[in-house]
This record gives structure tokens, sequence and C-alpha cells, in this order.
């Protein structure tokens, strides 16, 4: 299915959209990418959304990504003898490891992992940040801490350790158990949560076994601090701003997300902009002027996919935000401006064979009247490399591997094709004329660049480009052999 822009979007999956129905509507809509939380839902729902997908994939016949996205480990306080307490600002209050019900003066936190590391001076944020509290004293199993913004606790409210590294694995057991029970459906991406350091997303990739991407979520300021590293690890990113907006303050996320954004461009490797995008479509068939100009800047940016998660999982109008959203992107990709600014923040160091070829593929495009770049690819790097030069011509990844084609779902501009094992690069060439005049992106008469490796079907080996006509009688002509 032919889309009218470049960059994907992501819609989650859940009560709201659920049946065969409103997720085929969901991707007619836009949604290129269906995220599957696993912090909500069974396995026997997860496995039915799974087939509802895999089902309409093969009725539009066009390659669709799913995402699995891992929990993590959940850090919350016990329980209160009367379901909730109000905190005052000022008042002090304890955080220990006795199961004993809270009150107005103590809860417990069981973490011992957390008492660990505590160190005076340090934050501790309850309920998304709306009480903060900071660390007085503490010890082993205890944290004596002052209320510096109060407000009602309750029950198993989540906290957030902003300011320290904490000793626990990306991977509960939780996750390890979904992470093993989504693999065997067949997802294409699993999405890390708590990362915060490169060897959270080493012990995915071994657990994975090369079944499905890694994808890690930067959600901590030490996944920030540690930023370079971790996407070297990953095979994509999600900058998931509604934690780091929790544990960093507020201000900081919006040239966070800039940079990391620019740093996985540059390293050929896709980069989700998530969380709050359009919020209030929870409720709202409209947007605010705010979130309109919100996911416009994740565009101009040149993320590669852009996220829903409540509007479409849970809210009351899911094919309406993901209208929107296209709506957005189509009208900001025609701005005669969105073209300036990705060819302003176009910073790629070209070192390799693949490189130039890529690199000569887009220029040539843009200089000429070249309709489309076609890319052979086995593992999805050519095309991974082609979309980092984001030409303003269609890319199409033709490839034999699905897992590699739904992958190549979530990357900027590129449009999937399945083809068959080739042996010779005419024949490479042929049917890329055949997708690209089928798929409506050139006629007979018009020209296209074809990249692609000999020996064929190896990884990593593009060593050819060519301009060629979409007229299978002049590709013959021109090379009779």
């Amino acid at each position: 299915m032919r889309r009218n822009r470049n960059v994907k979007i992501v819609a989650t999956l859940g009560p709201a959209s659920s049946d065969y129905k409103m997720i085929r509507a969901l991707h007619e809509a836009g949604a290129d990418v269906f995220r599957l939380n696993m912090s909500h839902g069974s396995h026997e729902e997860i496995a039915e959304r799974h087939g509802i997908i895999r089902q309409i994939e093969a009725d539009v016949g066009s390659p669709i990504a799913i995402l699995a996205d891992l929990q993590g480990p959940k850090l919350r306080v016990g329980t209160f003898a009367n379901g909730s307490e109000e905190l005052e600002d000022g008042a002090k209050f304890r955080l220990d490891l006795d199961d004993a019900p809270g009150d107005a003066t103590r809860v417990q936190l069981p973490h011992p992992e957390i008492f660990e590391v505590m160190e005076p001076g340090n934050a501790l944020l309850v309920n998304d940040g709306k009480i903060r509290l900071k660390v007085l004293e503490c010890g082993p199993d205890y944290a004596n801490c002052e209320v510096i913004a109060g407000g009602e606790i309750s029950n198993n409210k989540g906290v957030n350790v902003p300011d320290v590294v904490l000793p626990l694995a990306a991977l509960s057991e939780k996750d390890r158990t979904d992470l093993e029970f989504v693999l065997q459906l067949g997802v294409d991406w699993l999405a890390l949560s708590f990362v915060q350091r490169a060897e959270d997303v080493q012990e995915a990739r071994a657990l994975a076994g090369g079944r499905a991407a890694i994808m890690s979520k930067i959600e901590k300021p030490a996944a920030v601090e540690k930023f370079e590293e971790i996407l070297a690890a990953s095979d994509g990113i999600m900058v998931a701003r509604g934690d780091l907006g929790v544990e960093l303050p507020v201000q900081n996320v919006p040239p966070i997300q800039k940079r990391l954004v620019r740093k996985c461009r540059a390293a050929a490797k896709p980069v989700i902009v998530a969380t709050q995008m359009l919020e209030s479509m929870i409720e709202s068939p409209m947007p605010t002027r705010a979130e309109v100009s919100d996911v416009s800047g994740a565009i101009y940016e040149g993320a590669d996919a852009i996220m829903l998660s409540a509007e479409s999982a849970a809210g009351h109008y899911p094919v309406e935000a993901v209208t929107t959203m296209n709506n957005v992107a189509v009208e900001v990709e025609n701005d005669p401006t969105y073209r300036e600014v990705i060819e302003a923040s176009r910073n790629v160091k070209r070192s390799t064979v693949a490189d130039g070829i890529v690199a000569a593929a887009r220029e040539i495009a843009e200089a000429t009247h070249i309709k489309a770049i076609c890319c052979y690819t086995q593992s999805g790097a050519t095309a991974l490399l082609v979309a980092r030069e984001r030409p303003w011509v269609p890319i199409l990844a033709l490839s034999s591997q699905r897992g590699t084609a739904r992958r190549l779902a979530l990357t900027w501009g590129t449009n999937c094709v399945m083809a068959g094992e080739l042996e010779r690069f005419k024949m490479a060439v042929v049917t890329a004329a055949r997708a690209a005049r089928s798929g409506g992106y050139a006629g007979p008469e018009d020209q296209i660049v074809v990249t692609a490796g000999v020996p064929f079907n190896m990884t990593g080996t593009t060593n050819i480009l060519r301009v060629a006509p979409c007229d299978e009688r002049l590709i013959f002509a021109d090379d009779p052999e």
C-alpha cells in the first residue's frame, strides 16, 4: 500500500483496536507498524492481534511490521492501610522494606536494590513525578525523605529514581517469558524498556538469537548519558519522552530528542519519536494545535517514525488519530522548508563502497528525472543506507527475506517489495523495473536507479549501480546476455 509520505506511523493496539475491521481501518488510514504493548493484555489477546495483522498483511499484499514492547521492571511502593494518604510539602516520609501497610509517615518500597545505591540528596519521584521526595538519610533497608512536592499517594504507585544507575537488569522474569512468546509468534521488532547501558541490549540480543531486531527505548537519564554505546548495540531507537520527561526537567527533553534523532540518522538506524503526540485525541476527535506542532517537529527533524500510544489503543477516536497524523505528515513533507531542513541536517560520514554507491544513487536521482531508487537487500543494511541519504524520490527495497521486508516497514521512505532470489544482475534490473511500474512509481518511459551486490544473496556486498529504463525491452536490448 503506497503512502504519500516518507515518515512512518506506529499505532499501538489495545481494547479500542483489537478486531480485524478496526486494525485494517488503522492500516488503511496510515498505520505502517503495529505495536503490541506487553504491559497490557494476556498472551491469548496478543496472539490474536498478531494473527489479525498477518491476515491483513496477506490481504493487502504488502509487508507490515509488528513491534512488541516489553514492559521492563516496574518499581512501585507498597500498599496503605487506608488505600491512600495525603503528603504535605515539607513533611518527613520514610520508605523501607517493612511490608506492613503504610500511613502518612511511611510505606514499603519492596526493592532492596534501590536502597543499595541510594545516597543523601537523591530524588525519588512517585506517580509519574507528581510527588517528589528528597533523601535526607538512608541505609540498606530504609530512606528517610523530605516531601518536596506533596499530593495524594496511593497503593502500588510507580517510583522513578533519576539520579542513580540502578543495579537492575532491563529484562524481568515477565519480560523473558514475554520475549520468548512473541518471538515464537514471529514479531519483527522487540522494544526494550528500562535500558540503562549497552549490556542491557546485548542481553536481549542474545536471547532473541536473530529472530527479531532490537529497539532500545531511551527513557532514563542513564540511557542518555550512555547513548553512543546503546545506539551501537541496537538496531533502532525509541525516544520515549514520557518517562524521560518524568526523570528529567521537561525543558531538557526537546533538545535531547533532536540530538538523539540526528545521531540515529547518522548511524543509519531507525528512530521512533513516541509518547503523548496526540494525547488529547484519546477523548477528542480533534487534536490541540500544540500537539500538531509537536508531531510536525518530529517530522522536520527527520525521524523515521512517529507513534500513537493510548490514542489508538484505548481512545475513542483511533482511526481519526491515525488519519490526523497521516495528514500532518503529508502537509509537512510538501512544505519546501521541510526539504531545506532535511538537506541542512544531512550529516553522513562515508567510508565504504556501499556508502558511496547509495550517495551516488541519491545524487543521480535528484539531478535527473529518475523516478525511484531500487535497492536489493538481504539484511536490510543497503536500504537503511539509502534511507539515511533522505532522497527526494521513492525508495523501493526488494528482498527475498520476508523478515527483512517487514522490519524495513519502520524505516523512513522505504517501500518494501518481496522478490525472489536472483543470480544475475540483469534480472535484478528487470524485477526492479516491474516493481516500479506495478507500484505506480514509474511508467514504461521512465528511468530508475538500481543498486545491488554481486555475488547475489549475500549480506554486505552492495557494489553495483545502474541507471535503467523501466521498459524491459530496452533492458534486454542494452544487455543481450
